[in-house]
């Protein structure tokens, strides 16, 4: 059986964001995912929208693949040049690419971005 490729949104944001914020990151990707994810840390904030969406909310841990955004401010917090590239890679799995650079919510408390996983 052939598995189809999933398409995650990965998730970056800040403390202060809020419902609204996560959505309007999410919409300025234009795509659909098939599942959320962010890092273990930051997953409750998420877990709203993941509920309202009827999408899995994927937790990632352990060390992040490098993302083609490098922010400052995200490398020196987190390590990792965009939080929401990282986690979307890494939820969608081995041999996953990234569709677009992340996008930024309307108030620029949230970044999305979306990778494809190979389907594997």
């Amino acid at each position: 059986m052939e598995r189809h490729a999933m398409i995650v949104a990965g998730f970056g944001f800040s403390t202060r964001a809020t419902l609204a914020s996560l959505q309007g990151a999410l919409a300025a990707t234009g795509g659909t995912p098939g599942a959320l994810a962010t890092l273990a840390d930051k997953a409750p904030a998420l877990a709203p929208l993941a509920r309202k969406m009827n999408l899995p909310l994927i937790e990632v841990s352990g060390p992040l693949p490098d993302t083609p955004t490098q922010s400052p401010a995200s490398l020196s917090a987190r390590g990792t040049g965009s939080v929401a590239e990282a986690c979307a890679l890494a939820a969608a799995g081995p041999g996953a690419y990234l569709m677009a650079p992340r996008a930024v919510s309307p108030d620029g408390l949230a970044t999305c971005a979306l990778a494809k996983g190979n389907g594997q």
